[in-house]
């Protein structure tokens, strides 16, 4: 198990092969943004007056990182990137499905 320090994130990155006739163009080799799922967060960053900022992104979020950014590390799970919080360029959030409130007739 995976367990980042300070504002450090472990993401599994998200499979994008590309096929240009019969050549395959893997992730690595594309200019651009890349996404993944979050699997672990530490606990968050620590001002230098000792407190405690909370991380913004949380365990299964989906977010993206610029192709150059983070380290990789090769885990139970598969290839993973550790990056830092401030590394990452945005969070997607869960799309809530909404709900229609039941009538009961009388």
């Amino acid at each position: 198990m995976l367990i980042p320090l300070g504002n450090r994130v472990v993401i599994l990155p998200a499979r994008t092969e590309e096929k240009k006739g019969s050549i395959y163009i893997p992730d690595n080799a594309k200019d651009g943004t890349r996404n993944g799922k979050v699997l672990a967060v530490g606990a968050g960053r620590v001002t230098n007056d000792g407190k405690l900022i909370p991380m913004t992104v949380k365990l299964n979020d989906r977010v993206w990182y610029g192709n150059y950014t983070g380290s990789e590390y090769q885990s139970e799970e598969g290839r993973v990137i550790i990056l830092s919080e401030d590394e990452i360029l945005l969070r997607e959030e869960e799309k809530e499905i909404p709900t229609c409130p039941v009538i009961m007739e009388s």
